[in-house]
């Protein structure tokens, strides 16, 4: 019912949000008189707000068409390398990058919203490096006969991508995903695979929530898991090629994400609202294109959801050396190839300062010199992966990490070979 509820109020929020539309073009029509007197542009203004907030948004586009390096415009190039189930891997390249340029994994979260969502985090790597992410499906359009996924299922794709990029490849994970990529290292590195990442960058993951927890690490832990499986999970209706999976909605994730900074949501409206009324219509797009990629959100099948929940956020399986993978013991001492580097942010709401420079302390194999901490000045969780901060302090340091030991991973393949 929960699901059906919700397509009822879509409908409906449809219907005004056409109507808000129209009724905000007629009012800001040069032709319409009423558009210059009074209320009139305040109430154009207002049904255009609301329009925005309450329109329909699938899936968004990457859109990136160039990169900038040095001065020079590059057009990129977007294609899907490899096409699985439950997540395409897309690869991003330019005619500026050449052999030696290093490959970049981004491992996208799957946490209600699009890989599009690191649309700048890929812009920037990508000036310097050929960058490959992972491109997480929507779990309503995956059809029954596809199967399961949850937390294995995550850490075997991490390891199928690196498997076709091949050797040497850099694996950045941005905040959820941090846990299976790390986890994914580990096996790789016990097994002595020959594509094990040379470098794995966490930014803002919840590796051990213990340290410092935030406001989404105390609501995952006021409530046993059978009522996140009795409350949240929903069966995908008829009208989707996933009908009948269960799932964790991506609009349960969007209202709990707007209830956490309500205010803060409010009030980027209500400056909206001003900057419409100003005529300060370049102020307005760029609120518009934020809340654009936020509300653009997709669903996470259930078992996936319910056993992240469990064993990162209750039973804190990782650091306390219980988690496992296709029925064997993780070993984060066994990574001793792969270098880490943990980024988190001094103002993180999300994932709270500790929580994934604890990766670094319980990786008790890996070599001091492989081992990096960055804490990010004044960044938000948002801010870690995308805006000025990420392109101009946080992207550098990545780079010159990846760079230096990436260099050092290509000797050790020479020496093997």
């Amino acid at each position: 019912m929960l699901y059906h509820a919700h397509e009822m109020q879509r409908a409906w929020l449809n219907g005004a949000s056409a109507w808000a539309s129209i009724a905000s073009e007629m009012l800001g029509n040069p032709a319409n008189p009423m558009g210059y007197f009074g209320l009139g542009p305040a109430a154009a203004s207002a049904l255009e707000v609301f329009a925005h907030a309450t329109q329909s948004r699938g899936k968004p586009e990457f859109g990136i068409d160039a990169v900038n390096v040095d001065g020079q415009p590059h057009a990129v190039i977007e294609s899907i390398v490899l096409n699985k189930p439950f997540g395409d891997l897309l690869r991003f390249t330019h005619d500026g990058l050449d052999d030696s340029s290093p490959k970049v994994l981004i491992v996208a979260p799957m946490s209600g919203h699009y890989a599009t969502l690191l649309r700048g985090t890929v812009e920037r790597m990508l000036e310097h490096s050929e960058v490959y992410i992972t491109d997480w499906a929507d779990a309503k359009m995956v059809a029954m006969r596809e199967g399961s996924f949850d937390l294995d299922d995550y850490i075997d794709y991490i390891i199928d991508y690196l498997e076709y990029i091949g050797p040497g490849a850099n694996v950045i994970a941005v905040c959820q995903p941090s846990v299976p990529a790390l986890a994914a290292t580990a096996v790789m590195n016990a097994a002595k695979h020959p594509a094990t990442p040379a470098t794995l960058t966490m930014m803002g993951g919840p590796i051990d929530t213990r340290c410092s927890p935030t406001t989404v690490n105390d609501l995952a832990m006021e409530r046993p898991i059978e009522w996140f499986r009795q409350t949240v999970i929903a069966t995908v209706p008829m009208q989707y090629p996933g009908h009948g999976r269960r799932v964790y909605p991506g609009f349960m994730q969007l209202a709990s994400f707007m209830s956490m900074n309500l205010g803060s949501h409010l009030m980027s409206h209500y400056e909206m609202f001003k900057h419409l009324t100003a005529g300060d219509d370049a102020s307005a797009d760029l609120t518009k294109a934020f809340y654009d990629e936020y509300r653009s959100v997709c669903d996470m099948t259930a078992e996936f959801y319910l056993q992240t929940v469990e064993e990162v956020f209750q039973k804190h399986s990782l650091p306390n050396g219980t988690f496992v993978h296709r029925g064997k013991p993780v070993d984060l001492g066994a990574i001793n190839q792969t270098a880490l580097l943990a980024v988190e942010g001094e103002r993180d709401d999300i994932s709270g300062i500790g929580q994934t420079k604890a990766a670094l302390d319980l990786a008790t194999g890996l070599a001091k010199s492989k081992k990096q901490y960055l804490l990010a000045e004044g960044a938000g969780h948002y801010g870690i992966f995308n805006g000025s901060r990420w392109r101009t302090k946080i992207a550098p340091v990545v780079e010159e990490f990846i760079a230096k030991h990436a260099r050092k991973s290509k000797a050790q393949l020479k020496q093997v070979a």
